[in-house]
């Protein structure tokens, strides 16, 4: 019995590795436009307060997407089936709130070019936990292991030539590099390790919009108590009329960044995390594009580190893309439905239904939308319609025909990863 489930699970798990891969491809293109407003540290705001200015739009936006797609009946449907989940969503929400607040110190001290690479080290960090406490790779082809090792080595390495043009060059004009480079480095620790509650839950048979509206809720409070504890004006920042025309812009990136984590989220639960985080890292590419054309970060650069900047980008990008096209054979496919049965044991979980939720082939239920969810979706547009009304674009240099282009990659690719995500799994 147990050998025709893994046969099966095998079958299916590998159906959706395509759905999986423009997932995170997509999910790239969107974080790395997503940290494009935190460029507004240099305009004088505390690194606490563009974090929590950036999580409030989050919140609006973790509500807002998944009510617009699933409708809030699915998704108390789906928490009150995995109540045990609601805990760790709620944890995952604090390690990504820590983790966003060390970004904008990051971006402040070494500026965005350089700070994403950096940060980007979490797929070794992803992909260590994956193996350790879900079982992926093991039972990996030798080709596919050599992709991740090879990969991840040159992941490391990059982070390396990075960190080190960042030391030795004046790029920036920043003082305190080591302590951007230790804040980005904290924040790769932290996202890492915010994959495994990622994980839980998918192998759980817990739907990604759902998971997202409670995550949402350790963001929230642990931007809050960070605001208050370390930088307590900061938590006041919504009530400064000098701050309010500038948060539409940060409230506009915890949208996008929204949308990119959904994208991601669904990456880790069809790929897993060793494929999916460092596949959706392209966002590096992204963050190097939004920095060096629109906000020109690399224009008072040096040969030598240009060099640096260009090469280290590429072979981190190069490592993330062959540990992400290690496509798992029938019996590492094997190992993740053991892990997907000892979820089922420990919480006496019904295994068919969490397969079919896991690997996307769950059935649509067809609930109605309720009546509120239609006051959800106004009260969110409303926030956003209301501070764009006062929104004043930001004095910084930008390159405004840059800024359009990568403007129009970003729909495009969340229009055609929103129709597969619909056609394949009715985003189950």
């Amino acid at each position: 019995m147990s050998e025709t489930r893994s046969a099966s699970s095998a079958t299916t798990f590998g159906s959706v590795h395509t759905l999986g891969v423009l997932c995170a491809l997509s999910a790239g293109v969107w974080l790395g436009a997503a940290e494009a407003p935190t460029k507004l540290v240099n305009s004088g705001l505390s690194p606490f307060a563009i974090s929590l200015c950036m999580v409030a739009g989050v919140f609006t936006a973790r509500w807002t997407v998944p009510t617009l797609l699933k409708g809030t009946r699915q998704v108390f449907i789906d928490l009150r089936e995995n109540t045990h989940l609601i805990p760790i969503a709620i944890l995952a929400g604090m390690l990504w709130a820590v983790a966003n607040t060390l970004t904008v110190f990051a971006i402040r001290d070494v500026g965005l070019a350089i700070a994403f690479p950096l940060w980007n080290t979490n797929s070794l960090v992803g992909i260590f936990w994956g193996w350790l406490l879900f079982g992926e790779l093991r039972g990996a082809s030798g080709k596919n292991i050599a992709k991740v090792v090879l990969g991840s080595l040159a992941i490391v390495a990059a982070a390396i030539m990075l960190g080190f043009s960042t030391v030795h060059s004046n790029t920036t004009g920043s003082s305190h590099a080591l302590g951007g480079i230790l804040a980005a480095g904290g924040a790769s620790l932290m996202w890492g390790t915010m994959y495994v509650p990622y994980r839980k839950a998918y192998i759980s048979g817990m739907n990604p919009l759902s998971f997202v509206t409670v995550f949402t809720i350790g963001e929230l409070g642990a931007v809050f108590a960070l605001a208050f504890a370390l930088d307590r004006p900061s938590a006041g920042v919504f009530f400064n009329p000098n701050i309010r025309p500038m948060l539409f812009w940060l409230f506009l990136g915890g949208f996008v960044w929204v949308v990119g984590d959904i994208f991601q989220q669904y990456a880790t639960k069809f790929l897993g995390i060793g494929r999916g985080i460092p596949l959706s890292n392209t966002n590096q590419i992204w963050g190097l594009a939004w920095g060096a054309l629109v906000f020109g970060e690399l224009a008072k650069a040096d040969a030598h580190h240009r060099l640096l900047v260009v090469g280290g980008s590429i072979i981190m990008i190069l490592g993330a893309l062959a540990v992400s096209t290690a496509v798992a054979t029938e019996r590492e496919h094997s190992s993740t439905n053991q892990a997907l049965l000892r979820e089922c044991n420990r919480y006496g979980l019904d295994y068919n239904r969490v397969l079919s939720t896991f690997s996307g082939t769950a059935e649509h239920t067809g609930k109605d939308r309720a009546w509120w969810d239609y006051f959800i979706l106004a009260g969110g547009i409303a926030v956003f319609i209301w501070l764009a009304w006062q929104a004043q674009i930001p004095a910084l240099p930008m390159d405004f025909t840059w800024t359009g282009i990568l403007s129009v990659v970003l729909l495009l690719s969340a229009i055609v990863c929103v129709w597969k995500l619909w056609k394949t799994t009715r985003f189950s």
